[in-house]
């Protein structure tokens, strides 16, 4: 599996369901949930403690919204950052939300995942 040669409907169809649990689990504060599909790289940056403290001190990401608007993809070597306008619940304004994906032992596996 190419994810760069994919087209944007078939990454979206991919990317949807991993964002999907990603809000979910943020906002419930749920990091197993919100790491499940993590690189191994990518978890070594995410320990607990500190995902907790973002999660306490910004409010926004515990009250992600569900409804979002695809903007695109950008395909960069071997991955793909998947674009997303991303509002909250509880907090004014629009955010940028951003899911790098990529292939990890044979899986679809996150690679990065942001919200600016």
């Amino acid at each position: 599996m190419n994810l760069v040669e994919m087209t944007d409907e078939e990454i979206l169809k991919i990317a949807n369901p991993i964002w999907n649990g990603l809000v979910e689990s943020s906002n419930k504060k749920d990091y197993g949930g919100f790491t499940k599909h993590f690189s191994k790289e990518m978890l070594f940056g995410a320990n607990e403690v500190e995902i907790g403290k973002q999660w306490a001190a910004n409010k926004m990401l515990t009250s992600l919204s569900v409804e979002r608007k695809f903007f695109g993809c950008l395909r960069r070597n071997e991955h793909v950052t998947v674009l997303f306008k991303q509002t909250s619940s509880e907090v004014e304004g629009e955010y940028l939300g951003r899911l790098v994906l990529g292939i990890e032992d044979e899986s679809i596996k996150v690679f990065g995942a942001t919200i600016f």
